[in-house]
């Protein structure tokens, strides 16, 4: 791990009071035991820091001249990923539940010990990272269940959700909206002849390609086995043949070499389909499994476009 990664690791602590002697020993303090650490004097110099800086932690003091550290807890769980640890007199009347309840993570009697807010900080910044693992797990999770594992590509049960969207996106500010099917050609002869492993290999080569001939707002997703369906939204049955095109082509250039010293070329066959008012979203895929069919009955390696 070089220098730049390490630093990127070690937690950012702001520490925000308008006493001048509080804010620096404990800077000093943070800066002692391994944080980076850095000050504001008032709550609003704090606010201006945010704008340009990331930080994990702040330690503000509750009493301060202008905006007061209640009110900054609250502006900063309102617009940024960061804990607060807030701080104040036993004689303040503050409570612990009234911190807590504008989002501080801790709460910190003056004279402040040193020993207790290192305690409390980990404490925080624990709690920080379970809460970041467990984000990062469930979108993990949520990933799975819309991603097929070989390609990489949305599986079949994502396509129909997707599809009934921009289904009835195209229908509300009456958009194109097209759908392509594609199947491997000979497929099944691949896998006898090479194995399933090596069909495999040419399933995520596919996904690398159609993914490679995409716009931003286009979506590809494995159908089934060996076919798979895209959904190309702003998009015209002609302008769809074009990105047909443009995948065949890729696909055939994309040499495959299953044994040594063999080199093999993969076809496909395109369904071309564009959407038609009113129709219902079952018609629409069958339509789009029609036109593939006939594709390949016409001897492979085709793109075929259905009358609507």
């Amino acid at each position: 791990m070089d220098t730049q990664e390490k630093e990127k690791t070690i937690p950012s602590i702001l520490i925000v009071d308008d006493n001048d002697a509080i804010r620096e020993s404990i800077h000093q303090f943070l800066t002692m035991v391994g944080y980076n650490s850095f000050t504001a004097p008032s709550a609003e110099s704090a606010l201006e820091f945010f704008k340009k800086n990331s930080l994990d932690v702040v330690i503000t003091d509750i009493m301060m001249n202008g905006m007061d550290g209640l009110e900054l807890t609250e502006r900063i769980k309102k617009k940024y990923d960061a804990d607060v640890i807030v701080m104040t007199g036993f004689s303040a009347d503050y409570s612990y539940e009234e911190a807590i309840n504008i989002g501080a993570s801790d709460f910190v009697f003056k004279p402040v010990r040193f020993e207790e807010l290192l305690l409390r900080l980990k404490r925080v910044l624990k709690e920080r990272q379970l809460s970041k693992d467990r984000i990062h797990m469930l979108n993990e999770l949520k990933k799975l269940a819309i991603t097929d594992d070989l390609t990489g590509l949305y599986n079949s049960r994502h396509f129909y959700a997707q599809l009934e969207i921009e289904v009835n996106r195209s229908k509300r500010y009456s958009h194109p909206l097209s759908l392509l099917l594609l199947d491997i050609d000979h497929f099944k002869d691949y896998n006898d002849t090479y194995g399933h492993v090596k069909g495999d290999q040419v399933l995520v080569m596919l996904g690398k390609v159609i993914q490679s001939c995409l716009r931003r707002l286009d979506t590809a997703y494995r159908y089934g086995g060996e076919e798979f369906t895209i959904i190309l939204p702003e998009t015209m049955a002609d302008e769809a043949a074009i990105v047909a095109e443009r995948i065949k082509r890729a696909v055939k250039s994309n040499k495959l070499s299953p044994e040594p010293g063999k080199e093999v070329s993969i076809t496909i066959s395109i369904g071309v389909t564009e959407y038609a008012p009113g129709e219902d979203l079952s018609i629409f895929v069958h339509r789009a499994d029609k036109a593939m069919y006939i594709s390949k009955t016409r001897g492979k390696r085709q793109n075929h476009l259905p009358e609507s």
